[in-house]
C-alpha cells in the first residue's frame, strides 16, 4: 500500500527518532520516563494506521517477530551499556553483592507471590505455568531504569544500575530454567543448570580476553560495529547452545571497562593503553547511541501492538493490582533489611518493561494458558512506570526544596555576617573616637601642646 512506500517509511522512522530525542529532553526535566511517552506514541500510531488501513489488521501478530528481534538487540546493547559504566573496585564489592542479593531475593520472592496470585485467579493456570508467567512480571527493566536514574546521587544511581542489570540476567536465566522443566527429556535439574552457568562464565572470560587482544591490533577505524557484530554472534550461538548468553555480554563489558583489573602486573604488557582507551570510548558512544535507537523503535512498536480493550476487564485490574502491591511490599522489606531507612525513591523504582515483554513472547506454546489476558502485562508495565515517575518527581521536588532551604540559610547567614561586620566597624570607630578624646583630655590636663607631637 502507498502508506508503506519506501519514502514514507524513511520519513516515519526519522520522525520517530527525532521525537524520541525530544522525549529524552522532556524526561530529564520532568522525570517522566521517555519509555512511557514512546508507548503512548505507538498507541497513537496504532489509531492512525487503523484509520487509514482499517481495523482488520492484527498488529500484534504481524509485528511480533520484529519486536522480538529488536528487543533482543536492544537487550544486548542495554546490558553492554550498563557494564561499560561499572567500575570494579575493592571498595565497591559490598554494594555489588548487596545489589545482587536484593535483585535475586526480589526476583524469586516477587515471582513466587505473583505465581500464587495467577494460580488463584486465572482459569486453567497450573502452578508450573503460573511460575513461568510470573517470572517476566518480576524482572526489573534496566531499559527504563538506567536512563531514568541519572539525576539521583552517585550511590543510588550505581545501586540501580547494578540491581537492574543483575535482575535482567538472573530473570532470563530463571525463565529458561523453568521452560527447560516443561520437557522432562531435556530437563536435567539444578546441577546441569549450575554447570551451564559455569561453562558460560568460562566461555565469556576466554572470549573477552581474545576480543581485547585481537581488536586492539586491528588498524581499521571502522571496527566498532564489527565488534558489536561479533558480540551479537556470540550471543546468538550461546542461545542455540542453551547457554546464559547475557553473561557473555556482561563480562565482556566489565573487562573492557576495567582492563587494568583484568590485566594485572606483568600481563599489562599485552595491552596497548591508548588503543584500549580509544576502543572503550568509541564503543561506549556507539553502544549508547544504538541502545537509544533500538529502545525507541521497540517501545513504539510495542505501543502499536497493544490491545487496549484488554485493560477494561475487572479481573485484569484485580490481578494486576495484587501483583503490583506484592512487588512494592517485598521491595520495601528487602530495602529496609539491606539498606536501612534511606530507601526513597529506590523502593518505588521497580518498573517492568523490555525483558518482561520479550520473555512473555518467548513462553512456549505448550505452556500457554488461554485464560491469561495480555492486559495484565500492559497494566503492570504502565502502572509500575507511572509509580516510578511519581516517586522521581516527588524526590526531585524534595531535593529542590532542600536546596532552596540551604540557599535561604546561606543568605540569612551572609546577612547576619554583614550585620556583625557593620557592628564591629561601628565599635572600632567608637573605640577610635574614645581613644582620640582620651589622649586630648590627658594632654590638656598635663599642659602638653598637641602641635609638638
Amino acid at each position: 500500500m502507498e502508506i508503506f512506500s519506501s519514502y514514507n517509511m524513511i520519513i516515519g522512522a526519522a520522525a520517530i527518532v527525532i521525537i524520541s530525542f525530544w522525549f529524552n529532553g522532556i524526561s530529564k526535566k520532568t522525570n517522566i520516563p521517555s519509555v512511557l511517552m514512546l508507548i503512548v506514541l505507538g498507541i497513537l500510531l496504532q489509531f492512525a494506521l487503523k484509520y487509514f488501513m482499517g481495523d482488520g489488521i492484527n498488529f500484534e501478530q504481524n509485528l511480533r517477530g520484529t519486536l522480538e528481534i529488536i528487543g533482543t538487540v536492544g537487550l544486548i546493547m542495554i546490558v553492554l551499556e550498563a557494564a561499560l559504566e561499572l567500575e570494579l573496585k575493592r571498595e565497591k564489592l559490598i554494594p555489588i553483592l548487596k545489589s545482587m542479593a536484593i535483585a535475586l531475593i526480589g526476583l524469586v520472592g516477587s515471582a513466587w507471590v505473583a505465581a500464587l496470585i495467577l494460580y488463584q485467579f486465572i482459569d486453567g493456570m497450573t502452578m508450573q505455568a503460573a511460575w513461568l508467567y510470573a517470572t517476566p512480571l518480576s524482572i526489573l527493566s534496566s531499559a527504563i531504569i538506567i536512563p531514568s536514574v541519572s539525576g539521583l546521587s552517585p550511590n543510588k544511581k550505581e545501586f540501580h544500575i547494578y540491581e537492574s542489570t543483575f535482575s535482567d540476567i538472573m530473570g532470563i536465566m530463571m525463565f529458561y530454567f523453568l521452560t527447560g522443566g516443561l520437557n522432562p527429556e531435556t530437563d536435567s535439574g539444578p546441577a546441569s543448570f549450575a554447570i551451564n552457568i559455569i561453562v558460560t562464565i568460562v566461555i565469556a572470560i576466554i572470549a573477552s580476553y581474545a576480543l581485547v587482544l585481537i581488536f586492539q591490533r586491528i588498524k581499521s577505524q571502522a571496527k566498532q560495529f564489527l565488534l558489536i557484530a561479533v558480540l551479537l554472534l556470540l550471543y546468538a550461538i550461546g542461545k542455540k547452545m542453551h547457554l546464559s548468553s547475557l553473561i557473555i555480554i556482561l563480562i565482556f563489558g566489565l573487562v573492557i571497562a576495567n582492563v587494568k583489573l583484568f590485566f594485572p602486573g606483568r600481563t599489562a604488557i599485552f595491552l596497548e593503553k591508548e588503543k584500549m582507551h580509544q576502543i572503550y570510548h568509541e564503543l561506549h558512544i556507539i553502544t549508547l547511541e544504538t541502545a537509544f535507537v533500538v529502545r525507541t523503535f521497540f517501545f513504539v512498536i510495542f505501543g502499536i501492538t497493544i490491545v487496549l480493550s484488554s485493560l477494561l476487564s475487572l479481573n485484569v485490574a484485580l490481578v494486576s493490582i495484587l501483583i503490583i502491591a506484592s512487588i512494592y511490599a517485598i521491595r520495601f522489606v528487602l530495602l529496609r533489611v539491606f539498606i536501612g531507612s534511606d530507601i526513597l525513591p529506590q523502593v518505588f523504582i521497580a518498573p517492568r518493561g523490555l525483558i518482561t515483554i520479550l520473555l512473555f513472547y518467548a513462553i512456549p506454546v505448550e505452556a500457554e494458558v488461554a485464560g491469561f489476558e495480555s492486559g495484565i502485562l500492559l497494566f503492570v508495565i504502565i502502572a509500575t512506570s507511572l509509580i516510578m515517575t511519581w516517586a522521581m518527581i516527588k524526590d526531585k521536588k524534595k531535593i529542590g526544596t532542600m536546596l532552596d532551604e540551604i540557599d535561604e540559610e546561606h543568605l540569612e547567614r551572609n546577612e547576619a555576617e554583614d550585620e556583625l561586620r557593620e557592628h564591629r566597624e561601628k565599635i572600632e570607630e567608637s573605640e577610635s573616637y574614645i581613644n582620640e578624646n582620651t589622649i586630648k583630655n590627658f594632654e590638656s590636663k598635663e599642659g602638653i601642646d598637641p602641635t609638638n607631637h
